[in-house]
């Protein structure tokens, strides 16, 4: 016969040089590179810090409660890494059939003569994220993981080609590292 838990419990190190403010759910982390808030509220799930610690628990014992204890945690370790050494997203610009002209404004980039088209094609860069042109690299950097991916994912989809044969137009923006990861 099984024993039935009382509570689930995790525990995280808070890494040196963060510090972290607990309000009702919303977990506000500070870091030599930045700051940046995590809305981390559930009734069922409780948040506290205890020195260096932050503990996160529930009593009620539940799949779906542990679920969402380690979906918590994996995104307070995002905020961390991100505080520490900020996520950079690259992206490659490809153009074969036309000379595709790529710019970048204070908060929009803007794609001209993409596949031959007269209208430009624009993407407004949502704030929290620096964004550089280096020839054909665009670079996107941002303490937020989902935020940096978000925009790169962004301008990715600005160049897709539909209703076409993908083998022959292979024009566009295309993501070839994500966060420090080369993708193959």
């Amino acid at each position: 016969m099984k024993k039935a838990k009382k509570s689930i419990v995790e525990n995280i190190e808070i890494p040196e040089g963060v510090t972290i403010t607990l309000d009702k759910g919303l977990i506000s982390f500070k870091g030599k590179k930045g700051e940046s808030s995590e809305n981390c509220f559930d009734p069922m799930i409780e948040i506290k810090q205890e020195d260096k610690k932050l503990i996160i628990s529930s009593k009620v014992v539940s799949r779906t409660e542990k679920r969402k204890i380690k979906t918590f945690k994996a995104h307070i370790l995002n905020r961390f890494k991100g505080i520490l050494e900020p996520f950079i997203y690259k992206l490659k610009i490809c153009s074969g059939h036309f000379p595709m002209n790529v710019s970048l404004a204070k908060d929009e980039i803007e794609i001209k003569n993409f596949l031959g088209e007269k209208v430009p094609r624009k993407v407004k860069i949502k704030p929290g994220a620096e964004v550089k042109l280096e020839g054909d690299l665009i670079s996107i950097e941002s303490v937020d993981k989902n935020l940096a991916g978000q925009i790169a994912a962004d301008i990715e989809q600005l160049t897709r080609i539909r209703n076409k044969d993908n083998r022959i137009f292979q024009d566009g923006i295309y993501i070839i590292e994500k966060a420090g990861k080369p993708i193959k």
